[in-house]
């Protein structure tokens, strides 16, 4: 397994079938069980965010793919990585949704393993907060001081945060579960990991082309699938239900740019949810 961030260039020719497609990569078949993760245009830089995020996840015993090293394919940068075989969750949950329960918990135990581990090494999540609230323009100083209110009364943290972590990134392989798509990882509050992966899990926009019964099943299992996850999470690792909704709106507000899809939805959440603060609590 490397370590070196070295890139090595070369053709196309070792390239197999494409395995996954996502907003930022795709995946290809590599080599000796491998594959290659080729990032797409304005996303170049995430191969050297998130190999060494991986490598230091192995390291610490997390189920994780193995890293092989960084490549570049006809100007193309991608990270070589152990092939993981099997479905995703997300695949089983749309085949077996009987089995929601069970994965939920599943779910749940496997990110507070995540969190179970410290590092210095990565971005902090408040410091990300904070410097996007201080510099947004647009925001109403009554929001700006609510938010950094919000974040100021929440205690820090070191934890390993995976920032995308949801079925979809847990691939259940015969050894295990395992965990992909590292690039986003921070450290901090578990708790604001936790938020994320409900606004992962409950603001997502469904495809227009689903029919309504699907839709409205998704729906329910989008509802299923957190109340169960957060309930296992908090039985195996008490907190404050309040402490939760803080992160959620904080969490709201940070991903208002990544997904203008979800951006209506977003800020009526967050309307919603500033209504409980008073306008006068400071910046400080």
């Amino acid at each position: 397994m490397g370590s070196s961030k070295e890139v090595r260039k070369m053709s196309d020719s070792r390239l197999g079938p494409l395995i996954g497609t996502g907003r930022r990569a795709e995946v290809y078949a590599w080599k000796d069980e491998q594959v290659v993760k080729l990032l797409r245009e304005g996303f170049e830089r995430d191969a050297e965010k998130e190999m060494p995020v991986i490598q230091a996840a192995f390291n610490a015993g997390l189920p994780v793919p193995a890293v092989e090293g960084l490549v570049e394919v006809e100007g193309r940068r991608g990270i070589v990585l152990e092939r993981i075989t099997g479905p995703s969750m997300l695949g089983i949950i749309e085949k077996q949704p009987w089995e929601i329960t069970h994965l939920a918990r599943v779910l749940a135990e496997l990110h507070i393993q995540v969190h179970s581990h410290e590092t210095e090494a990565l971005p902090s999540q408040r410091d990300i907060i904070q410097t996007r609230v201080h510099n947004d323009a647009r925001l109403p100083p009554a929001v700006k001081d609510a938010l950094l209110g919000t974040l100021r009364r929440l205690p820090d943290g070191n934890a390993i945060c995976h920032s995308d972590f949801h079925p979809g990134n847990i691939i259940m392989s015969p050894r295990g579960p395992v965990i992909i798509d590292w690039v986003d990882a921070k450290r901090g509050n578990p708790l604001a990991d936790v938020a994320r992966t409900w606004l992962l899990s409950t603001m997502a926009i469904l495809p227009m082309d689903l029919n309504i019964v699907i839709r409205l099943l998704a729906k329910v299992v989008h509802k299923l699938l957190w109340s169960t996850y957060v309930k296992q999470y908090r039985r195996l690792q008490p907190f404050l239900l309040d402490e939760l909704e803080d992160w959620k709106l904080l969490k709201a507000y940070e991903r208002l740019p990544e997904v203008p899809e979800e951006r209506e939805r977003l800020v009526a959440f967050i309307g919603t949810a500033l209504r409980g603060y008073r306008p006068s609590v400071s910046a400080g």
